[in-house]
């Protein structure tokens, strides 16, 4: 350790040890330490927060004093309550599986041609990234039975004109159209970075050893495929568990009753919230339902991480 000098004014002086400075090192870790820390700070207030105290109201009566558990008593004995998670799974399992069926096969389809690929990856993906908003407002036109698009194509070919959104029967399958139509492009584009990703090497010796077309993807493509396939299925399972946007734009605002109608047909959890919530303003129940919500993604997650999530080696 280095020491200075200092004088004790008698012609005496005094060493005394010099501080150590702080090493580049030890500097770039403090500064990493730092950076890293404010998005911490900022996913603490934001998320975790938030979280904590939505938890922390569920277990309040709204205008009533001290803990209870009467919001979840109040909340799983409502029938809108099991119609809204009845349609939140329905929501899952109708899109997911179909917005990944066309997102493969369009990465495929794209992959195999040699002009004008980046203008039909454009064109697919576009809706993906156009606003919801808009989307759901043009579609709810194009669903309308009096002017709609759709109901005008119908009578070409003699097809009755059809409710669609005001129909309980066919308004959610109508929603979820529109999640798979504008969703389908995310899809596609992940598969294609996972395609590309692969080694050629591999497709070359399976067409070397007499393998189909079939039996290419079914035995190569496919299963390496995997960690693309577990990324698209978590987010799109997360994403169709909280289907808001599209229901609320699509059913909400016209005269017949909250988001989520006719009859409750197309109802979520999200929607359901937001309508307890801020329609009701009945906060404390619409926080438990946040909870449940909450606690359900968390369930599905983890087990799909489990079921999915398979070794493999390129």
């Amino acid at each position: 350790m280095q020491s200075t000098s200092v004088s004790m004014g008698d012609g005496a002086t005094a060493k005394l040890p010099r501080q150590p400075r702080m090493t580049l090192h030890g500097r770039q870790t403090a500064t990493a330490y730092i950076f890293l820390a404010v998005p911490l700070l900022f996913f603490l207030g934001i998320r975790i927060a938030p979280t904590i105290y939505a938890f922390l109201m569920s277990l309040f009566k709204n205008g009533g004093p001290g803990f209870t558990l009467e919001n979840y008593h109040d909340m799983f004995t409502s029938p809108v309550f099991w119609r809204a998670l009845t349609n939140t799974l329905l929501y899952v399992v109708i899109t997911v599986p179909i917005q990944l069926a066309i997102g493969i096969c369009l990465a495929l389809m794209i992959g195999r041609i040699k002009r004008l690929k980046g203008f039909y990856r454009t064109v697919y993906f576009l809706p993906y990234i156009t606003s919801a908003v808009a989307i759901s407002w043009v579609w709810r036109l194009m669903y309308d039975p009096s002017i709609g698009v759709l109901n005008i194509v119908l009578g070409w070919f003699g097809i009755p004109s059809q409710q669609f959104l005001q129909s309980p029967r066919e308004a959610l399958l109508s929603v979820s159209v529109v999640i798979i139509w504008q969703s389908a492009g995310f899809a596609m584009l992940i598969f294609m970075a996972g395609l590309e990703a692969i080694p050629k090497m591999y497709f070359e010796a399976a067409r070397i050893d007499g393998a189909s077309s079939w039996q290419v993807f079914w035995r190569v493509t496919w299963p390496l495929l995997n960690p693309t396939l577990v990324f698209l299925v978590i987010t799109g399972v997360i994403g169709g568990l909280q289907t808001f946007t599209q229901i609320a734009n699509l059913t909400g605002s016209s005269g017949a009753g909250l988001p989520g109608g006719p009859l409750n047909s197309t109802v979520s959890m999200v929607v359901y919230t937001y309508n307890e919530g801020f329609t009701n303003f009945n906060l404390p129940f619409a926080s438990a339902v946040t909870v449940v919500l909450f606690v359900l993604i968390m369930i599905v997650t983890v087990v799909q991480l489990k079921v999915l999530n398979r070794s493999f080696e390129y």
